[in-house]
């Protein structure tokens, strides 16, 4: 067990909470939000800092299945509050790149879930 093994191990009970808690009639833009800001985010970060910073943090297999498997999980409670059904199977290491990328995880989230949908502007001037 790695030195983030505990941190895991309550990002994804609280992950599996909310997934099986959210639901999909009552829940709002704002709580997609909270799932990021409070669930994905940090489950990604957490990632990011055992790859960072000089040492690589070598976590067990069964560690790093249950950080990606909570990090999917707030994802899907984050589709769920837009009213969308996703079973999301997205990489720690996808998410990682883009959200060092975006600087955002609200970003991060709608790149890698499409959710909600991106409109095009178009332009009506001549």
């Amino acid at each position: 067990m790695s030195r983030y093994g505990p941190r895991i191990a309550a990002l994804a009970r609280r992950a599996e909470r909310d997934r099986e808690a959210v639901d999909p009639y009552t829940a709002t833009a704002d709580e997609a939000i909270d799932y990021l800001r409070e669930g994905a985010g940090p489950a990604i970060w957490l990632y990011v800092e055992g790859r960072t910073g000089g040492r690589l943090v070598p976590f067990s297999k069964a560690e790093f299945e249950a950080l990606e498997r909570a990090m999917n999980r707030w994802l899907e409670c984050y589709a769920c509050c837009h009213g969308v059904e996703l079973d999301a199977a997205f990489t720690l290491r996808e998410a990682a790149e883009l959200l060092l990328e975006t600087r955002n995880v609200v970003d991060t989230a709608q790149l890698l879930t499409c959710v909600p949908e991106r409109r095009t502007v178009t332009s009506t001037r001549k």
